[in-house]
């Protein structure tokens, strides 16, 4: 009902005013706006170009992983990424892997540079960053840091190609025995002691042919000056 009178208030309110029908009104007041929008159209500035997308470099693949087989841990040193013509190695319990496409986190300025060309296995576990846990030592380490160097080395070997081992260094253990072997074998074999050598007199039964020789001197003297 309200709406009804507000609708009739509003025809009444548009013929006073203009004059036209509300039909009319309405009708104009579309076409004027059909027309300031064409009208602005034609006048507005051009709008800018569209600029092209720069086109990136693209990145040059990776060469495929070397295999180095055996090395020593020395050898292992220079694949750090200082050299960024070379691959770039780390070791985990003595497995070496290609961790080339992990630049950004084992190559220079990365969080885990320090560990590139080593065997990092002690510092994995512990997650330290200090030099002397940087090598594969594992003794005293306990179950929870050997579980997280179990992690590390399942994600290596399920994310890098594997290269090499590094070679475990000759156990000394058998280095005494071989130098007493050697030792005995230099040895002079002596002769052994058999009955028909005659033995050799003490220092006692020597001091005791001394004295029978001085008494029996003394019973000649005696005798003498009888």
């Amino acid at each position: 009902m309200a709406v009804a009178e507000l609708w009739e208030t509003l025809k009444q309110t548009i013929v006073a005013y203009t004059g036209l029908s509300p039909a009319a009104f309405f009708t104009a007041v579309a076409v004027a706006a059909a027309l300031y929008h064409v009208v602005s159209g034609i006048f507005a500035p051009p709008p800018p170009p569209r600029q092209r997308p720069r086109e990136e470099p693209e990145a040059e693949p990776l060469p495929p992983p070397v295999q180095l087989g055996e090395v020593e841990e020395e050898d292992l040193r220079q694949y750090d990424g200082s050299d960024p013509k070379k691959p770039l190695l780390m070791a985990i319990k003595g497995q070496i892997y290609d961790v080339t496409q992990s630049r950004m986190f084992y190559g220079p300025g990365g969080p885990y540079t320090l560990f590139a060309g080593k065997d990092a296995s002690r510092a994995l576990a512990k997650m330290s960053f200090e030099p002397q846990d940087l090598n594969g030592d594992l003794t005293g380490l306990g179950p929870f840091e050997l579980d997280a160097l179990q992690d590390w080395e399942y994600k290596f070997m399920s994310k890098y190609v594997k290269v090499g081992t590094i070679k475990k260094a000759a156990p000394a253990e058998d280095a005494p025995e071989a130098t007493e072997t050697t030792a005995a074998e230099a040895e002079p074999e002596k002769a052994p002691a058999t009955e028909d050598k005659p033995r050799e007199a003490s220092l006692e039964e020597v001091a005791t042919e001394k004295e029978a020789e001085k008494e029996a001197t003394a019973d000649v003297a005696v005798a003498k000056e009888s």
